[in-house]
């Protein structure tokens, strides 16, 4: 009688690892079909805006600074408008894929959650989600500060006012009211002297005081108080000094009584405070609803 033929343990443990495999395989995919994309808002924990924390501090800041208020090798990301105004997911694209041309890389290793909790982290460098209470009553601030105390003819804040001094709309988001209080009424201790007024005098004898928009070693762009651009050959000039000192009137103590400053720093707060709500998400494009 012929022996019947011993099934092949080899082909048996192969078969089974393949199918196996080829389980784990399926599984894979969709998992990462499931997985959201890094551009993708997901909810912040308290916990993942900790490890957001120490994730900007080790990664980001050292181009965009420790306070996000930028360096020489990244810009500011914490009061630029251009910044400020996007919504968390255009924030979250930009980490996600980076920006090339900017010298940016892409993060989208880092998966939405913790792109989302880097955005999160961003926006309370941004001085998002403080209350802070209004030391006066910022209707009658807002009069003064486009009135008599001739703020606005510098400083714009949410888009009205002039152009020669900071936006106050997203200057001021992490300060509180005595510290605004401070810099309105000393306004260059701390100063740089680079970010300050400016003194040129011209081969005729001009004589000029204003702000650097833009410099490099051999020419000057140099906007005065009335809004005007001078771009000046360095070579023409006959001197320049910084003064180390900023455009802002230095008698507001006597200009104001304590309870106007509170109110116009009442309005500038109040002001920031709204600008810092979050933006509600752009509609598609031709979506006339």
């Amino acid at each position: 009688m012929k022996a019947m033929p011993r099934p092949n343990s080899n082909r048996s443990i192969s078969s089974f690892s393949l199918l196996v495999g080829s389980a784990t395989s399926l599984l894979a995919i969709l998992t990462c079909a499931q997985a959201k994309p890094a551009g993708t808002q997901v909810p912040v924990s308290s916990v993942m805006l900790a490890d957001a924390k120490q994730t900007y501090e080790t990664v980001c800041a050292a181009c965009h600074g420790l306070d996000a208020h930028g360096s020489e090798r990244g810009p500011n990301i914490a009061s630029r408008p251009e910044v400020v105004q996007k919504t968390d997911a255009e924030l979250a694209q930009i980490v996600a894929n980076g920006r090339t041309a900017a010298g940016m890389p892409a993060f989208s290793a880092f998966g939405a959650p913790k792109i989302s909790a880097l955005v999160a982290y961003l926006r309370t460098l941004e001085g998002r989600g403080k209350s802070q209470p209004l030391p006066g009553d910022p209707e009658k601030g807002r009069t003064l500060f486009f009135g008599r105390a001739k703020c606005s003819d510098c400083h714009t804040i949410a888009g009205q006012g002039g152009f020669f001094a900071s936006d106050l709309t997203t200057y001021s988001g992490k300060l509180d009211a005595d510290e605004l209080r401070a810099k309105i009424l000393n306004p260059d201790a701390g100063l740089d002297p680079r970010r300050g007024l400016v003194r040129v005098v011209l081969a005729d004898g001009t004589e000029l005081t204003g702000a650097v928009r833009n410099e490099n070693n051999f020419s000057i762009q140099l906007q005065t108080s009335d809004g005007t651009f001078h771009l000046l050959n360095k070579a023409d000039l006959r001197f320049q000094s910084y003064l180390g000192a900023s455009g802002m009137p230095r008698d507001y103590q006597s200009a104001l009584t304590p309870a106007e400053l509170n109110d116009v720093i009442s309005f500038v707060l109040r002001s920031i405070s709204d600008a810092a709500q979050p933006s509600a998400p752009k509609p598609p494009a031709g979506d006339d609803n």
